[in-house]
């Protein structure tokens, strides 16, 4: 088997322009250009008002003038020719008069009432500069500019311009003749030559065939295409390789299928074998997960070749490496689009090549869309080998993000920016903790699960590799609360602390566990946060600055509540 990458290259070399044809204007759209076409003639080929108004000579000033002309886009009043003391009516786009030099909107002007029979006058409010609001010969289309090169792909825009230039007919590359056959047969005879391709090393598609056939003592070249049987699989294959092979044909220089990185919505698994074109829905978001706009993916379901469900709404083919393992959500993945995409900016079109996955994280998805209104933003990573191979679902997350967003105000408007799954790897752990704190500076990490006994609990050493500073005090009170659950809170390892401006907090996995401790913390959090965000006036609500404060004799005092002086003491020993 050939791979894919191999097959492409083999079908786009084959596939050679066709002659170009000359066509009227109205039967060239969708064609690609064959000709660069250069102007003629200058646009505006006359000095042109850029809005309704008067035309007028700027240094009369303000004041009430006859109106001698009016002058509408086209050729009116092209040979008028105006006086100082004297203005012409004009429309956008209208042909600016012979001695005016500038133009007056109609909004700064009032119309004067007249008897009927008398020549028509305007007031002219307000004073003007010289060349306002007129477009100069020239100013959108020089003459002999190119307005259009050769390849380019003629839409209605493009055709709207070479109206404008004057352009009637165009020569272009003509769309390609295309047949389609049915047939359980081969398309050709058995003969001792061998077709180009026969087994395609991707899933679905494998038995893809592609054969140059000469026809007409070779003048002409046809190239044929035998698909795979599968409604799935021949679609795939024809969006890969017919698709790119007739926009060439057809004159297009990039005939290449725009490719953009997406990040999984779910888990999948790979094929262990071959390299799998996955069909899915890419859409573009606020959020992909790791609080910036992105593409995020998901799959169609079941990708067995019969069945067409999987190309139901799908938009792009996922490139998938042979691995046979799970891409968790949140994988960056290849997405070749393959129909219309929402809103968004793309990434650069690049040529088909064997799928490979991009290195990165597990983010699942962004559950609340980040917003500098909020004053603490909050990230929520669930640690788990379970819940990130697919195999289990997120309890303790969505868990966390309620008791988070119903508790905003207690924590000074807190919202959770970002949640994502992490497996049970202190490496890619910490590339969450690193992100969250360094790059996108969230206020608040919460990191749910393995702070307990067994081999796969790594979340604290995870974590204490990164802090700087350790807040034993949080991990206290949380143990403090569980204890009064289950007497295993004891075996909790887990480890809070700072680094740079984020507090991190490890909690446990258990739902209602990570509920309690959260709980627990609120009375202080708040405050803590904002002595972490850099308020230094965070203080107790009775705490008086030093500089203040009314000496005491503090020894003294002490003394004097030990043994109960100033109050009623009922010992007479004491008294």
């Amino acid at each position: 088997m050939i791979s894919v990458s191999d097959a492409f290259k083999a079908v786009l070399t084959a596939a050679n322009r066709l002659p170009p044809v000359t066509l009227p204007l109205h039967d060239a759209l969708g064609k690609v250009l064959a000709q660069d076409v250069l102007a003629p003639d200058p646009l505006p080929p006359y000095p042109a008002s850029v809005k309704d108004g008067y035309a007028v000579v700027a240094d009369d000033g303000p004041g009430e003038y006859p109106v001698i002309a009016e002058s509408r886009a086209g050729n009116d009043a092209l040979h008028v020719t105006l006086t100082p003391g004297t203005v012409a009516y004009v429309t956008t786009g209208g042909p600016i008069p012979e001695g005016a030099d500038a133009v007056v909107q109609v909004e700064d002007t009032e119309k004067v009432e007249n008897a009927s029979g008398e020549q028509k006058r305007v007031k002219i409010l307000v004073k003007t500069t010289k060349g306002n609001d007129i477009r100069r010969v020239g100013l959108d289309i020089e003459k002999d500019a190119i307005v259009l090169t050769s390849g380019e792909r003629l839409g209605a825009s493009e055709i709207g311009l070479l109206a404008t230039v004057g352009v009637t007919m165009v020569k272009v590359y003509p769309t390609p003749t295309i047949a389609v056959l049915s047939t359980g047969d081969e398309l050709v005879e058995p003969t001792t030559r061998q077709l180009n391709c026969g087994q395609v090393f991707l899933k679905p598609g494998k038995p893809l065939t592609f054969a140059e056939v000469d026809y007409q003592a070779k003048e002409r070249k046809i190239l044929a295409f035998g698909l795979p049987g599968n409604p799935v699989s021949s679609l795939v294959c024809f969006n890969l390789f017919v698709v790119p092979a007739i926009r060439k044909l057809a004159g297009w220089t990039n005939p290449h299928h725009l490719r953009v990185q997406a990040r999984l919505h779910q888990p999948i698994k790979t094929d262990p074998f071959r390299p799998e074109y996955h069909r899915a829905i890419v859409t573009w978001t606020d959020n992909d997960g790791t609080g910036s706009p992105g593409f995020i993916a998901e799959s169609t379901g079941h990708q067995m070749s019969s069945r067409l469900l999987s190309m139901k709404s799908a938009n792009a083919f996922l490139e998938l490496p042979p691995t046979g393992s799970v891409l968790s959500a949140g994988s960056v993945v290849s997405a070749i689009i393959i129909s219309d995409l929402g809103p968004g900016a793309f990434s650069e079109n690049c040529i088909p090549s064997d799928p490979v996955v991009v290195s990165g994280t597990k983010t699942r998805r962004i559950t609340a869309d980040s917003s500098p209104d909020s004053e603490v933003r909050v990230a929520i990573l669930t640690v788990s080998d379970t819940v990130a191979t697919g195999a289990g679902p997120d309890r303790s997350g969505p868990r966390a993000v309620s008791v988070v967003n119903s508790s905003s105000e207690r924590l000074g408007g807190a919202k959770v920016v970002a949640t994502a799954v992490a497996p049970d790897d202190v490496a890619k752990i910490q590339e969450f903790l690193k992100r969250w704190s360094d790059v996108e500076h969230v206020d608040l990490i919460i990191t749910l699960g393995g702070t307990g006994f067994t081999s796969r609990d790594v979340t604290p050493e995870a974590t204490k590799q990164l802090i700087e500073k350790e807040t034993p005090g949080l991990l206290y009170v949380m143990t403090q609360e569980s204890l009064k659950v289950t007497p295993s809170a004891m075996l909790s390892r887990a480890a809070a602390g700072i680094r740079g401006s984020t507090l991190i907090i490890n909690m446990p996995g258990n739902p209602n566990a990570a509920a309690e401790c959260m709980e627990a913390l609120l009375p202080s959090l708040k405050h803590g946060l904002k002595q972490l965000k850099g308020e230094k006036r965070e203080k107790h609500p009775r705490h008086v600055a030093h500089a203040e404060a009314v000496p005491v004799d503090v020894w003294e005092q002490s003394r004097k509540l030990a043994i109960g002086a100033g109050t009623d003491v009922s010992c007479s020993c004491c008294r």
